[in-house]
């Protein structure tokens, strides 16, 4: 007989449709330049009809990714972006109405798989001056609690954990049997890690990805790492060749090339760094102390400013809205310094003639 899961009928979900070709993207934490490209065509050159038609093959990537994060291919699980990763953790390591702790608001997909599985997400929500209290998180941590949650740092706050901090939280997991999902997918952002846990304990796992600081993310590319047991079980959930072959050859390539990566490092902290000087020079609170995006709170509608944005500049950000003592606010991705002085320009602009119009 017909049947309909019960989890999707109710279950939320945005799908991004919008043509953004024609606009600076500043919406969804991508790197707007992108790669080199001198390196791209250089990538493509390496490109053959056998590596087009044939599955794509991913035990010589997954031995050069593990030499590259100081451990070996048993620990490392390729997945079809960090969000694929995420998805098979839940699976894999929660049951049906088992209990997900995770501050809120966050990486939207946490919530999202745990309604499609018919988890229960426990939201922890940040304190009114968009701080997180580790206490908080542990008060949530209880004998039924199957999956904690954290970001390293998290999108859309750009909060972060110190070793203390962490520590504290992993003694807690320990002591309850508590599975920790890490996800990193803002790390060279933010260099700290946590993943000599991933590495040495079980059933702790590391979500990372390409897209990012990488500059991949039409590529689609994303790892778990874990203990070779607790990696065994995700990638049960694979389906057959998750990852693409042209995926695994410009990840290699950029593994190889470090001073590419150098330089995408070195670009985007010159274009963090004169942003926040603009917004301080006009007074203009933020926060973001790590990723590549940041909150701003606005001198006028935060709304107004994004529809404003796209019309008029052909620049695309997003609001947010009721964000602590910001308010209504703006999170904007950063990218290099041409870019943030095309945002800052316009956005001075636009809240200044919105700010006369309200005046009249």
């Amino acid at each position: 007989m017909y049947y309909t899961n019960k989890n999707l009928v109710d279950l939320v979900r945005v799908f991004d449709q919008n043509e953004r070709k024609e606009f600076l993207r500043l919406d969804l934490n991508e790197n707007p330049g992108g790669l080199p490209q001198q390196f791209v065509d250089a990538v493509l050159s390496k490109v053959t009809n056998q590596l087009v038609a044939q599955y794509p093959e991913t035990l010589r990537f997954t031995e050069v990714l593990a030499e590259y994060i100081g451990t070996d291919k048993e620990h490392i699980c390729l997945v079809n972006g960090s969000a694929e990763g995420i998805r098979y953790i839940i699976q894999a390591f929660t049951s049906e109405e088992g209990k997900i702790v995770g501050v809120t608001p966050s990486y939207f997909m946490f919530q999202v798989y745990a309604e499609m599985y018919g988890r229960s997400f426990v939201k922890i929500p940040y304190n009114e001056d968009l701080t997180m209290d580790v206490d908080n998180i542990i008060a949530q941590l209880l004998e039924d609690t199957q999956l904690l949650v954290l970001l390293n740092p998290n999108n859309p706050m750009g909060n972060t954990y110190t070793e203390d901090e962490f520590e504290e939280i992993m003694k807690v997991c320990r002591q309850k049997e508590i599975t920790v999902l890490i996800d990193e997918a803002y790390h060279y952002f933010y260099p700290k890690t946590f993943m000599k846990y991933a590495l040495s304990e079980r059933r702790v796992l590391i979500t990372r990805t390409f897209s990012k600081m990488f500059s991949m993310a039409g590529c689609r590319l994303g790892y778990v790492v874990g203990h070779p047991d607790d990696i065994k079980l995700v990638q049960k959930l694979c389906t057959p060749h998750n990852t693409n072959a042209f995926a695994l050859l410009f990840a290699e390539q950029m593994i190889e090339n470090p001073i590419i990566l150098a330089s995408l490092i070195d670009n985007f902290n010159k274009g963090r760094d004169y942003l926040i000087q603009r917004l301080d020079e006009n007074g203009y609170r933020h926060k973001g102390d790590a990723g590549n995006f940041i909150f701003i709170e606005p001198k006028t509608s935060a709304n107004e400013i994004v529809k404003r944005m796209k019309l008029e500049k052909k620049i695309l950000i997003k609001s947010y809205d009721n964000v602590g003592e910001f308010g209504d606010c703006l999170r904007v991705s950063i990218g290099e310094e041409k870019y943030m002085k095309q945002f800052v320009d316009a956005l001075l602009e636009i809240d200044k003639q919105i700010r006369f119009e309200e005046a009249e």
